[in-house]
């Protein structure tokens, strides 16, 4: 089945197409055949295009919303030009599967898009203003292109975390506030987080119940999750993606008294507040320079940048940090993995991460550490480490094709 993986954004748009089923999932050879992204939309776009085995294709076009690039997207993939194996019109093309940012807590599952998913996905608008909207708008352009007979999958970032209990996703508020308003702890990155949680299995052979592990997703965005028994018990973003810990553009957590003194101090709005604290906070915010940490770690070896080298530490001190509170939530854990662009790129930040945990009994390899990046997954910490250390690259997209080809087969089984 060749499924159509759409992530939209307010002005872009991320995609591949992939050739699964319940027999190529089976035996991990699912096949990629093109993937790309859009942005800047609403103006001159910027088009990134790679179809499998190819060299990528860069172009810009005028494309005015998000219905304009997913049909330029689907017509693209359709044509002689793009040339994808198995794809010779759009009629080929069997599903869609669209990352949702926020399912509340109705959503425990990916599950086919129906009127009813799409007006409970509206309703969960409030929690997600940013988000939410742009992934409905993705829906509604593959209806307008494909017409309504073509199945699409929602699959959840909020999800996977819908087993934290609620000890761990309450806030020590009133409690009128999660009744009225369902103000809790979500969780996001949790089709990663999931994602991993199922190659460390794969790599160990292990079964679900017996996966016990701290999983770190660091990105621009980043998360931490405890899992146990295979389900997310705890996770540190929280009712927004701003919680937790320090981002490339985030802060992370912070005492929320802080809103108000700048706020009166600088003559800010609530909303100018939030930009301040989602866009121009974290590694950006810390180091004066960029959100980048491959920028960040030149400019402290090669300039010795204070401000560069204070971002670094911080990154990395919050993550240990919460490792450590989650080795006592989960009275101890098997593996600590990483995963994301930074955790999966960088063995420096692994190792400023991991050093000052050798009580626990964490040992990282030098060389082992050194050797994967670049989309190598594997062991990185010496043998007898415990927890071990495992980098795994994510693929969230491959989730969201399983997640739709397993949707859709058990709809037509109905």
């Amino acid at each position: 089945m060749n499924v159509q993986v759409l992530n939209c954004g307010s002005s872009s748009v991320k995609f591949q197409l992939i050739a699964t089923d319940l027999e190529l999932i089976a035996r991990d050879a699912d096949r990629r055949l093109a993937k790309g992204t859009i942005e800047r939309i609403g103006g001159e776009a910027i088009i990134n295009l790679q179809v499998a085995g190819r060299e990528p294709h860069r172009s810009a076009s005028p494309l005015r919303d998000i219905n304009a690039a997913v049909d330029y997207i689907t017509r693209w993939a359709a044509s002689p030009e793009a040339g994808i194996e198995g794809i010779k019109s759009i009629s080929d093309i069997k599903a869609v599967g669209h990352r949702v940012v926020h399912g509340g807590e109705r959503f425990k599952e990916s599950v086919l898009i129906t009127d009813e998913v799409v007006r409970a996905v509206e309703d969960c608008i409030d929690l997600a203003p940013l988000h939410n909207p742009a992934n409905l708008t993705g829906i509604s352009a593959v209806r307008k292109l494909f017409g309504e007979g073509l199945p699409q999958v929602a699959v959840f970032d909020t999800a996977f975390h819908q087993t934290l209990p609620d000890h761990a996703f309450l806030y020590a508020l009133p409690y009128q506030f999660y009744r009225r308003y369902r103000l809790r702890r979500y969780g996001f990155h949790g089709i990663s987080h999931r994602y991993v949680a199922y190659r460390y299995r794969n790599l160990r052979q292990i079964t679900r119940e017996a996966t016990n592990i701290i999983t770190l997703h660091l990105g621009n965005g980043c998360s931490a999750t405890a899992i146990r028994a295979g389900n997310s018990i705890d996770t540190s973003m929280g009712l927004t993606p701003l919680e937790g810990l320090a981002m490339g553009t985030r802060s992370g957590d912070l005492d929320p008294a802080i809103v108000e003194f700048i706020a009166a101090k600088e003559g800010l709005s609530a909303r100018e507040i939030e930009t301040l604290m989602n866009k121009q906070s974290g590694l950006l915010g810390i180091s004066g320079l960029t959100s980048d940490m491959r920028e960040l770690l030149a400019e402290a070896h090669e300039e010795n940048d204070r401000r560069a080298m204070l971002a670094i530490e911080i990154f990395c001190y919050r993550a240990r940090k919460y490792i450590g509170a989650y080795l006592a939530a989960m009275n101890g854990a098997d593996a600590v993995v990483f995963t994301g662009g930074i955790g999966e790129n960088s063995p420096e930040v692994r190792a400023r991460i991991c050093e000052g945990l050798q009580w626990i009994g964490i040992e990282l390899d030098a060389e082992l550490n050194r050797q994967h990046s670049g989309g190598r997954e594997g062991l990185i910490s010496k043998e007898g480490s415990r927890p071990a250390v495992y980098v795994i690259p994510t693929d969230e997209e491959l989730l969201i094709a399983r997640d739709t080809v397993r949707c859709v087969l058990k709809d037509r089984q109905h």
